[in-house]
């Protein structure tokens, strides 16, 4: 006999809310190379794609990387509350778009975002309930400047700025919910898959589960 045809009748079946998973570090202390792995091994994740004024970079791809847009369109998408957070960072704007978030958790799909200390504090005003925020931590600072410098994405005094950047930015550690040191990145990796597969399973997140209790207590 089949699951479903054994599934007695007032069957209840639980499902979950998707959750905003947000992983924050200093330029350079690893969340992108983090969330490429992630998106790489988990399924259910998906990636939320900013909105940006900066310049493409070699490489990017519009509506992939970014949705990379005008000053002015960014400004008229502030204006008409199109997003979830957005952040001025190093003479750029960043901004994640609503609609297509709230489209996702509803299905139950986790969402995750590679964005500052400023944008997590939005999403925390806003959605705190569906919001799980790790910071990355680099081991030491000459290791962040090595990265840095290792990528040669940026000029010098690009990174200088960074560096300089980095120690404010790691002042807000204490407002995420989980912090890690990234000194491995598959150690990072795993601890990071821990705690997603944690969060999926909280109480709050399953909908249906006080129903499908409820049947169990009466027999079903």
């Amino acid at each position: 006999m089949g699951l479903e045809a054994a599934r007695p009748s007032g069957f209840v079946e639980i499902r979950r809310r998707g959750l905003m998973l947000v992983l924050s570090s200093p330029s350079g202390a690893g969340k992108t190379t983090i969330s490429r792995r992630l998106l790489m091994i988990e399924p259910g994740l998906a990636m939320s794609i900013s909105a940006t004024t900066r310049p493409m970079r070699p490489g990017e791809r519009n509506a992939v990387d970014y949705h990379f847009v005008e000053p002015t369109e960014f400004d008229l998408m502030v204006n008409r509350s199109e997003f979830l957070e957005y952040a001025k960072v190093f003479d750029h704007y960043y901004g994640t778009p609503r609609k297509p978030v709230e489209r996702a958790l509803a299905k139950g799909q986790d969402v995750l975002f590679d964005i500052d200390w400023q944008g997590t504090q939005q999403l925390a005003q806003s959605a705190r309930e569906d919001l799980v925020s790790v910071f990355i931590l680099p081991p030491s600072m000459r290791a962040l400047e090595q990265r840095l410098k290792t990528r040669a994405q940026d000029s010098a005094d690009v990174v200088a700025r960074r560096m300089a950047k980095a120690a404010d930015e790691m002042s807000h550690w204490a407002e995420y919910d989980y912090i890690i040191v990234n000194e491995d990145l598959d150690s990072s990796v795993e601890r990071v898959r821990a705690i997603l597969t944690a969060e999926r399973l909280k109480r709050q997140r399953q909908i249906g589960l006080a129903e499908f209790v409820k049947g169990l207590r009466e027999g079903q």
